[in-house]
């Protein structure tokens, strides 16, 4: 690897893992970084990782740390470790951090002169399932993130904007990726990436089930379209695909819902790729229920599959979409009809679907997004020297002053002691562009 070139992403499940959309992102961008002639180091949590991952790059290194597995703590834990071991032991020349938690890190690589490049995620403290002390933690960390990172990444405009209002601070628009599948192996504009040799759930035939996918939280309208599957269901078959991450209620219901149901199926999480896809690909329609967040990475990953897509109505999924989707209020009965006129209407199906591939052709590549990405951390690389440097102008300038004062001092006190009148104080020269300016600059 080139010299200089070391990047350690911190703030995952770790490399390669599938737990959720930032372990999908390092899993595309780490190998993209690697193609760059960077050397990868990726920070993960002990038995989260697929070791035996035949599409594992070998030369993304992953490091274990540890921390405290709680639905409160494992992101502060894990990220706290994670950062001591990147400013002290690892030194990478930057540092990609995921997630606004890790935040309250930030000084201590600061403190090593490590840049930073921070995915500021979505508005973690608007959460439903958060608790209240947990929503101050996120809050304080993004204002910890505002004022130490270097540099922020959106992958959202309304992010964006929500970071210049709210905190002041400037970023970086990228948004998510999807893959899109190969052609040619499954039924369908779009065929998953690979082929899935298990049969659909619940006896389901291709385009003619509902399905929906997502963290089993209240924001992303899991009762809303429980309720609307109990409807859909006398017509359709209802697949539904996701966990809670942790021990939650919603689980329980989920399982109450698919034995009361015989059209509903419960998959929980599936961490199957290409089962994943197939199953978006061959969706009559998916439900995006997602109301809290930028570019959500299940949603872009349904476009690249070219599945007819009903969607909660929010500024975020509106800026995905487009006109690519039908958009519903959060009531069962509105998400129920609007799933229903898909599912009836191959038209609208095919019209939808093509709709979305198109948009994620154009703006929503991975390719492009890891292109990003390295040219950011690039950026952060080259300014690293010049910043470093500029410290040590200023630290030179400072020293320099204090010897002109005291010497200001001594000659002054030799005249008083000569009894020669004072002359007044010596001119000592301010740094360029005044006092400050250089800490303002940084």
């Amino acid at each position: 690897m080139s010299k200089g070139k070391r990047i350690s992403v911190l703030g995952t499940r770790g490399y390669p893992s599938y737990y959720g959309g930032f372990e999908t992102a390092v899993r595309k961008l780490a190998p993209a970084f690697a193609d760059a002639g960077w050397d990868v180091t990726v920070y993960s949590r002990p038995g989260a990782l697929r070791a035996d991952d035949p599409g594992r790059d070998p030369r993304i290194r992953s490091i274990e740390t540890h921390g405290l597995e709680t639905k409160q703590l494992s992101t502060l834990t894990y990220g706290l470790t994670s950062a001591l071991h990147a400013a002290l032991l690892r030194r990478p020349d930057v540092a990609l951090v995921m997630n606004v938690a890790n935040g309250f890190w930030l000084p201590l690589l600061k403190l090593a002169r490590i840049p930073t490049v921070v995915n500021v995620d979505g508005i973690e403290w608007e959460r439903e399932k958060w608790g209240r002390l947990a929503k101050l933690m996120f809050l304080a960390g993004a204002h910890c993130t505002a004022r130490f990172a270097d540099y922020l990444v959106a992958d959202s405009r309304e992010i964006q904007r929500r970071w210049q209002v709210d905190f002041g601070r400037d970023s970086t628009f990228i948004a998510y990726g999807g893959d899109i599948p190969d052609p040619g192996t499954t039924a369908g504009p779009v065929a998953a990436a690979g082929t899935s040799t298990e049969p659909l759930p619940g006896g389901a035939r291709p385009h003619a089930y509902a399905l929906f996918v997502a963290r089993m939280v209240p924001e992303n309208s899991v009762d809303a379209f429980m309720e609307a599957a109990r409807v859909i269901g006398r017509s359709f078959p209802v697949i539904l695909i996701g966990g809670a991450g942790y021990q939650d209620p919603v689980e329980d219901r989920l399982r109450s819902l698919a034995a009361e149901e015989p059209a509903v199926t419960w998959l929980g999480h599936l961490s199957d790729d290409v089962r994943l896809h197939a199953l978006w690909s061959q969706a009559g329609v998916y439900f995006h229920g997602h109301s809290v967040g930028g570019t959500n990475p299940a949603l872009v990953q349904a476009m690249a599959c070219a599945a007819p897509i009903v969607a909660r109505d929010t500024v975020y999924n509106r800026e995905v979409l487009g006109d690519a989707a039908l958009f519903v209020a959060p009531d069962p009965q509105a998400v129920a009809e609007a799933c229903l006129r898909v599912l009836w209407s191959a038209d609208l199906r095919s019209r939808l679907g093509s709709l979305a591939l198109a948009r994620s052709r154009r703006h929503y590549q991975w390719s492009d997004i890891a292109a990003a990405y390295v040219e950011l951390a690039s950026t952060a690389r080259r300014r690293r020297a010049p910043r470093s440097a500029a410290r040590d102008r200023s630290a030179a300038r400072d020293r320099s002053a204090a010897r002109d004062r005291i010497a200001a001092r001594e000659r002054s006190a030799a005249r008083d002691q000569a009894g020669v009148p004072d002359q007044g104080p010596a001119a000592i020269p301010a740094p360029r562009g005044g006092w400050g300016a250089e800490a303002d600059a940084r």
